[in-house]
């Protein structure tokens, strides 16, 4: 890992990944507030951005306990929305694996929406698992950095919403996407199904649950690959 970062892939890394850095922080605030503003002590949503390092999840988590629910209830919704990164993990399982133990656990915990699309946006394997590794690292920093600034402010920022932050994430993510959506027919078949069961169960179902269930678009991967 250290010889791909002192590669010249380097600054071109860093200067595509400094928005997606740029809106964690921002939303990591955010957070941070919120939770401190709710009534949480400031180490909660610190200490949980450290471990648990799942935003929406960790929104979903705090959502609950300050609407009265416990721990378990908590904890319970976070491990349902979060459970979506397996299959991310299994997308860039070519990039984690096979680097030992430590670094499987510490790529394992750097998997998010975010670091997965601008990993698989990229062609070159090297370049990859650059990408993995600068993406990564530079947004469990910035998320937690975020965090933790949000959570010392409190309630000083008064409220967050009015600020237009849940747009910065999907815009980047959209940004990230849009080649691999252009190049490969395939992958856009399962994106659009998956975006139209999501759009037909978002007035049903809690937040969150549609982003799990249109995982069902990979379906048509698998077809195609066996069709193939």
């Amino acid at each position: 890992m250290r010889s791909l970062l002192r590669t010249p892939m380097m600054a071109p890394l860093v200067r595509d990944s400094a928005l997606v850095w740029l809106a964690s922080g921002v939303v990591g605030v955010s957070f941070g507030a919120i939770a401190v503003a709710g009534g949480l002590p400031l180490w909660v949503p610190v200490v949980m951005s450290l471990v648990v390092y799942a935003g929406s999840a960790q929104f979903s988590a705090v959502g609950v306990l300050l609407a009265g629910g416990g721990p378990l209830a908590a904890a319970a919704t976070g491990l349902f929305l979060n459970t979506r990164t397996a299959a991310f993990s299994l997308a860039v399982a070519d990039v984690i694996g096979g680097r030992g133990r430590l670094a499987r656990f510490l790529g394992a915990h750097l998997v998010t929406d975010e670091t997965v699309a601008f990993t698989l946006a990229q062609r070159d394997p090297a370049l990859r698992r650059a990408a993995f590794w600068v993406n990564g690292l530079g947004l469990f920093a910035a998320w937690n950095t975020g965090v933790l600034a949000g959570a010392l402010a409190g309630t000083a920022l008064g409220d967050t919403a009015t600020y237009g932050l849940d747009a910065a994430f999907p815009a980047v993510l959209v940004a990230l996407v849009l080649p691999t959506l252009r190049t490969d027919a395939r992958i856009r078949r399962c994106a659009l199904l998956g975006a139209a069961l999501a759009l037909a169960v978002t007035p049903a179902v809690p937040a969150g649950v549609p982003v799990l269930l249109a995982l069902a678009g990979l379906v048509r991967y698998g077809r195609g690959e066996a069709s193939a």
